[in-house]
């Protein structure tokens, strides 16, 4: 226990991992400690790095996927248990890990009968998938399936937009996102004024980073976010009077980082279903055409509980996990509905 102010003062924040494990390939899990923080700071920190390590860590997914004689993604194919569609929502649950820069091209040769898992994908040397056992589709008749992939590397979410895909190429809704959950609290010690905050960070990952890589990432983003740079240039002015020289002009010249940026460039690349809410309130909000973080800013409780089958419940979960994972609430006051 720390007994006096100066002993704190010159202690250094210390970030260390107490514990580690692996849950399943796609799993993996990590508890971290930081401290000594004066009151209040634990939760800056803590919200902070709640928001940055989901979308602000770079991940590698694949993004679009080519089938030969498909016309729309709603096709079934003879000798397929599941529509195009469904391949392509299986094609975005794949979980890989890579080191590169530019779009990667992958493919994926099969003849049947036989079930196609991500195993069955040849990929380039800097790209590999984290399960091989990982589901794609399944082949019930003896025939050839190729399914030919462009892999990159990203922040957040992607819609897939059709514009400009050939016949037979399907965009895929990518999912750049390493870091599955994030959860903090903060515990106090000492007693007094020597009373100070402890940290807990837990981080659950899909595999293709550790939680230690996340935790690190996620901490440079938020460096860089917090540093702007700021330029002062004094320039000489005539003063008259008792003003001479007292208040030299000063010509700022800075570009500032929105102290919102690392929110607003989350909540636009996270969807809806990282709120994880129970699938009646999810499928109200998707039929108002709210699709992520960033759209729920434009509804107040009052303009949700308007929504057809929206009920207090609802509003009430939205609520709650929009609280408990972006620290964001609704607006008080009526906007608008749609």
């Amino acid at each position: 226990m720390l007994t006096c102010d100066k002993s704190i003062c010159t202690q250094v924040i210390q970030l260390k991992c107490v514990e580690s494990r692996v849950e399943n390939k796609r799993l993996h899990y990590g508890r971290f400690v930081a401290s000594p923080f004066k009151r209040g700071q634990a939760s800056t920190v803590g919200i902070a790095m709640r928001r940055a390590s989901p979308g602000e860590i770079r991940g590698t997914s694949i993004t679009c996927a080519r089938f030969h004689g498909v016309v729309h993604e709603y096709s079934t194919v003879t000798g397929i248990e599941e529509t195009i569609h469904d391949v392509l929502v299986n094609l975005k649950e794949i979980a890989l890990r890579g080191d590169f820069d530019d779009v990667k091209e992958a493919i994926s040769s099969v003849t049947g009968p036989k079930e196609v898992t991500a195993g069955d994908i040849s990929f380039p040397p800097s790209v590999e998938a984290v399960d091989n056992l990982q589901h794609i589709v399944t082949i019930t008749q003896p025939i050839s399936i190729t399914i030919e992939l462009k892999v990159e590397k990203d922040c957040g979410y992607r819609i897939g937009n059709f514009d400009g895909y050939k016949n037979g190429e399907f965009p895929v809704d990518a999912v750049f996102m390493p870091v599955r959950n994030v959860n903090y609290s903060i515990h106090l010690f000492g007693s007094g004024e020597a009373t100070r905050e402890i940290l807990l960070i837990e981080i659950w990952t899909n595999g293709s980073s550790t939680p230690d890589e996340a935790i690190s990432e996620a901490s440079e983003k938020l460096i860089e976010l917090s540093s702007p740079s700021l330029h002062v240039k004094r320039e000489d002015v005539s003063c008259s009077g008792d003003d001479k020289g007292l208040f030299p002009s000063m010509k700022l010249s800075s570009q500032f980082h929105d102290g919102n940026e690392l929110g607003k460039r989350l909540s636009e690349d996270t969807f809806i279903d990282q709120l994880e809410l129970p699938a009646r309130a999810f499928n109200c909000l998707k039929e108002a055409e709210i699709h992520t973080i960033a759209d729920l800013p434009n509804y107040s409780r009052e303009d949700l509980s308007k929504i057809k089958s929206f009920g207090q419940k609802s509003v009430d979960q939205v609520s709650k996990a929009l609280w408990e994972r972006f620290a964001s609430e609704l607006p008080q006051n009526e906007i608008h509905l749609k």
